[in-house]
């Protein structure tokens, strides 16, 4: 069963406009998906607009508060209309989460198209601010894969979808840093409404595509550094590739493979906030075929050396 609206907004069924619209704004802060990461925040988010763009509408609100989850299936004027064009001996009865709407006609309907008259609960209804007839369109969503270096810089980008109306080419702002599941939202090009009624909205769900060079945690970024074993063993400032460009990373002499090293503020921007951190992963790598001279220094060195790295305690 659908939650009462005004308990979604937390507002009393007597609650005034400006407190309702208060209320939304209280929560719509909090529960915004942009700033909000929980993974339930963006369903109650939707669940905050849904509830305040019924609440906000007088006529709508009256509806609500009369036929309950049945509102949309019933038109403002549904009994008036009864009334003085069928004739009828009853009218519509509801109540806020009720199972529905009843009917108590009789007859003398000559000439009334019922189909017509209760067009709502047979899939048809009133857009808010429409006519009667026109509904409005539905919200999408569909994908929108980049790579990581995209999602990094962000930036203009032609989409093209297919759907029932065949392909439509969108041109689309992506926000820099953008991050797997954010969603940019292109306003009124979802379903279309019927009558006078306004579109929906088209959601994309940003995904990221797999990348052999770099691993996403969040805004974090994780690469793998392959040096030499001397850089390792002696230390040295080795060049790192990152979706920005790249940079210098300051190798502790002694660092051993697995070792990560964390630049702050290297990973993907966040517009909003803290951009994330780039974490450097050693990897020492020794020549496939090491020449003459080489396998001399690694034999002497083998010789001198008395580390052992398979000790233990």
């Amino acid at each position: 069963m659908a939650r009462d609206f005004y308990s979604v907004l937390g507002v009393s069924r007597d609650a005034g406009q400006d407190d309702i619209q208060q209320a939304f704004r209280r929560l719509a802060r909090r529960y915004h998906p942009d700033i909000n990461k929980d993974p339930a925040a963006e369903e109650r988010f939707k669940e905050l607009n849904e509830a305040y763009s019924v609440l906000s509408d007088p006529g709508t609100r009256r509806r609500y508060d009369r036929f309950g989850e049945d509102f949309r299936q019933v038109p403002e004027d549904y009994e008036e209309r009864v009334a003085a064009g069928a004739g009828a001996r009853g009218g519509a009865r509801g109540r806020p989460g009720g199972a529905g709407v009843r009917t108590g006609f009789g007859g003398g309907f000559e000439g009334v198209d019922i189909d017509d008259l209760l067009g709502g609960i047979f899939g048809r209804g009133a857009g808010r601010g429409g006519t009667w007839g026109a509904v409005p369109g539905a919200d999408q969503e569909a994908e929108l894969p980049l790579g990581v270096e995209e999602a990094y810089r962000g930036g203009r980008r032609s989409v093209t979808l297919t759907g029932p109306e065949g392909e439509r080419t969108y041109g689309v702002d992506v926000p820099r840093g953008v991050i797997d599941g954010q969603r940019i939202r292109l306003a009124g090009e979802g379903g279309r409404g019927s009558g006078d009624a306004p579109s929906g909205d088209l959601y994309l769900r940003v995904r990221i595509r797999p990348d052999s060079r770099y691993r996403l945690e969040g805004r974090d970024i994780h690469v793998a550094v392959p040096v030499t074993p001397w850089e390792a063993a002696l230390g040295a400032t080795v060049p790192v590739r990152t979706p920005g460009g790249t940079v210098k990373l300051n190798l502790p002499a002694g660092s051993s493979s697995g070792r990560r090293l964390r630049l702050r503020g290297e990973g993907m921007p966040n517009p909003r906030g803290r951009d994330g951190d780039l974490y450097a992963e050693v990897r020492i790598m020794v020549p496939p075929e090491p020449g003459e001279r080489e396998r001399e220094l690694f034999e002497e060195l083998a010789a001198v050396s008395t580390f052992n790295p398979r000790e233990t305690g």
